[in-house]
């Protein structure tokens, strides 16, 4: 099938991130960190109940309601990418969909599967089902200061760029729907065409009407 190759990338990038998990998992303990270029980058393996970036959601309704709201976004980009590939969207779109796709596919093994095979979901949960914790450990503190006391409201707190702890899936996410944001111009440049071509003819009619003077037109002779 036409769109067979992008669920392949989709599957590469589910398999890359499943693997980085799962040594993370088997090799480190929570908060283990690992300098791998220098302290800007490193491996820190932590447990996300939440959203991408660490960010999470205290409510345990709002847990599970994020996983079957990840479940149902995979199973619409899925549609969505194969009724795009047969409207033959352009390539770098749907790569970017595969992207995205995968990403959000890795995080729901996550979510779904882990609190029962990694056992690692929150001891307060009525079943490890839906309640699994993502596995994140990418780590980029390329910064960091004390801002000056003088400073209103921030004085004297402690900044770090970037502070946020995630993993491939959400790097697969966070990439995809970019390059689509910055190239909207290149993947949907095929839309206008027609408009176009409609304007184009509509002004060459218009200025053959213009130029066109039935009045000067010789008449027949009436001899």
């Amino acid at each position: 099938m036409k769109y067979a190759k992008y669920f392949l990338i989709a599957l590469l990038i589910i398999a890359i991130d499943q693997t980085s998990k799962l040594l993370v998992y088997y090799n480190m303990y929570i908060h283990q960190e690992i300098n791998v270029l220098g302290t800007w980058f490193r491996l820190h393996y932590l447990l996300n109940p939440g959203m991408a970036f660490g960010i999470r959601w205290e409510n345990e309704f709002g847990k599970l309601a994020l996983t079957i709201f990840r479940i149902i976004a995979m199973m619409g980009i899925s549609y969505y990418m194969i009724k795009m590939v047969q409207k033959q969207a352009h390539k770098g779109f749907l790569i970017c969909l595969a992207l995205i796709l995968g990403g959000a596919i890795g995080n729901v093994i996550d979510s779904t599967f882990y609190g029962v095979y990694l056992n690692n979901a929150p001891m307060d949960v009525p079943t490890p089902w839906f309640h699994g914790q993502v596995i994140d450990m990418l780590y980029f503190p390329l910064f960091h200061f004390q801002w000056p006391t003088w400073v209103p409201f921030i004085g004297g707190d402690y900044f770090e760029f970037f502070s946020p702890v995630f993993n491939i899936a959400d790097s697969s996410i966070f990439i995809g729907v970019m390059i689509i944001l910055f190239s909207q111009k290149r993947f949907f440049k095929d839309e206008l065409k027609p408009e176009v071509q409609v304007t184009s003819e509509s002004e060459q009619v218009l200025v053959t009407s213009e130029t066109s003077d039935p009045v000067n037109e010789k008449q027949p002779s009436s001899e």
